[in-house]
């Protein structure tokens, strides 16, 4: 199965415990292929460097950079493909050329907003709770 994650849900798993990090261990042993793209993973660095997350960031005992890297070891990287507006926001343009360039089966989100366009040029977007189920 061919996944890429939107960066809310790889923020969950690098961060806390809880279904996210639950997909990306569970996914890994099920042969699961998790890709991403420059442009997402520039978003996790800026996110995770946001100083509402130092706290957490000190609390794992890894930088920013060990963080993203721990996740790019699990990635496979693509460049996205120019997508029309589609998403209600502009900023998830690149999720959907990332997994169009992935020939991804899923999106995987928290983002409500997101997950309001259901399909995308026969991808889903799905919650976490959905990804963990396909994946079985």
């Amino acid at each position: 199965m061919r996944l890429v994650l939107d960066t809310n849900v790889v923020l969950s798993a690098l961060l806390w415990k809880g279904l996210p990090n639950k997909l990306i261990d569970h996914g890994s042993a099920k042969h699961t292929h998790f890709f991403s793209s420059t442009a997402l993973l520039t978003e996790l660095t800026d996110v995770l460097s946001r100083s509402k997350l130092a706290r957490r960031i000190a609390a794992s005992r890894l930088s920013v950079p060990q963080h993203v890297l721990r996740y790019i070891n699990l990635t496979v990287l693509v460049v996205p493909q120019r997508v029309p507006r589609i998403a209600p926001d502009p900023d998830d343009d690149v999720v959907l050329g990332t997994a169009l360039a992935a020939k991804a089966d899923f999106i995987v989100t928290g983002d409500r907003a997101l997950r309001s366009v259901v399909q995308f040029q026969g991808i889903r977007i799905v919650s976490v709770a959905e990804a963990l189920e396909a994946i079985g």
